[in-house]
């Protein structure tokens, strides 16, 4: 009786971290589906990668974003405003950390831009956070930072 449970307890274990392999795997997809989106400009496959209710949080906005349809708006009026388009972006440093239906995706961003003040490139670090719904993970909520600077770690 007590090897059985020994290998039912191994058996539960091994399927718990492939399961959990998988998830994280899945967290990767979504969030590179995202990245890819964003940076071809495809705004239409981009929003619809995220829930309507998602929130976003800039630091180039002054207000947190409450919905897509804001965030929408406001990448609407960018365009307008200031010819903004996302002519590439790339995503290093890449970590995933899931924990049950919620799962965190931080990472380096590198993205390049036009505006009608010229191309720039930005280096930024982003967490995406992303909700399982329906066996799909859903980014639910977005924080975008200014990487800092590389500094010299022998002072404050």
């Amino acid at each position: 009786m007590r090897l059985e449970l020994a290998v039912l307890v191994a058996v539960a274990a091994l399927s718990s971290n492939a399961s959990a392999q998988a998830d994280e795997q899945e967290v990767r997809a979504a969030a590179s589906a995202i990245v890819s989106a964003f940076g071809s400009h495809d705004t239409g496959r981009y929003f619809a990668l995220f829930a309507p209710e998602a929130t976003f949080v800039f630091h180039s906005s002054p207000t947190r974003l409450n919905s897509v349809d804001e965030y929408r708006r406001e990448w609407a009026k960018w365009e307008k405003e200031t010819g903004f388009r996302v002519r590439s972006c790339s995503s290093t440093n890449q970590r995933v950390q899931v924990f049950g239906e919620v799962a965190v995706f931080s990472h380096d961003v590198r993205t390049d831009l036009s505006t009608n003040d010229g191309e720039t490139t930005l280096h930024e670090r982003e967490t995406i956070i992303f909700h399982k719904r329906g066996g799909k993970w859903v980014a639910v909520h977005e924080h975008l930072s200014p990487q800092p600077e590389p500094h010299d770690n022998t002072g404050p």
